[in-house]
């Protein structure tokens, strides 16, 4: 009679995450940077309508790198969480702190539970108003939580455009095109090609703009920007 199959759960846990940062690796790098009057997201994407960045809420921002129906799956649950908390409470009561929190729970237990994990890493960002800082929140696969300052990175080659993003982020937030330019080299620097601007998606948390923060931008709109 043959001997039933055993794995341990720290090998099984050690596949599953080794299995969801391939796909995760498999695309490209989303990046979150603060600027002076609100927050840049930026990412290469040459997709025109399956979007990576999307606006969750008023003034909150969702980005998701990996698998895209399994991230789109997690913003549409997002928006639907926000928009029931906004309409049974405060608008105030939506905050990405909560959204964050709630995606980790969600990620955490499907990977911990279910044969196979999420291949998806997300951002939740969220301007600061009246005085009150930005919000940056990495959410990776396993439900892990990290709370991000002046930049965030996510997708493909995360490590590395981090280490660029150290060296040349300034201390003070930069102005929108400096940040945009930053997030530009460091993508081109660590995919060791030139980016066309209509396969870059961009859009910004504005918190200068009434009611709705969130302006995506246009290639054409990005070009004449960068002009």
């Amino acid at each position: 009679m043959p001997m039933p199959y055993y794995v341990s759960p720290e090998q099984m846990m050690q596949d599953k995450a080794e299995y969801a940062k391939k796909g995760i690796a498999k695309g490209r790098s989303i990046i979150a940077m603060e600027y002076v009057d609100g927050i840049l997201l930026a990412a290469e994407n040459p997709s025109a309508s399956l979007h990576k960045i999307s606006e969750i809420y008023d003034n909150i921002a969702f980005a998701g790198a990996g698998k895209y129906s399994e991230f789109e799956n997690l913003r549409k649950a997002g928006i639907r969480h926000a928009d029931l908390k906004g309409f049974m409470y405060s608008r105030e009561d939506v905050t990405a702190r909560s959204l964050a929190n709630g995606y980790s729970q969600s990620l955490g237990t499907i990977f911990s539970q279910e044969m196979k994990p999420l291949e998806v890493e997300i951002l939740v960002v969220q301007i600061g108003h009246n005085g009150h800082t930005n919000e940056m929140y990495r959410i990776s696969f396993d439900g892990s939580i990290i709370d991000e300052k002046q930049f965030a990175v996510i997708g493909g080659k995360s490590e590395a455009v981090q280490a660029v993003l150290k060296e040349k982020v300034p201390a003070r937030p930069p102005d929108l095109r400096t940040a945009l330019n930053l997030c530009i080299a460091a993508l081109e620097q660590t995919g060791n090609q030139k980016l066309s601007l209509e396969s870059l998606e961009v859009a910004v948390l504005d918190r200068t703009r009434d009611n709705r923060k969130f302006r995506r931008y246009s290639p054409a709109e990005t070009k004449q920007f960068l002009a």
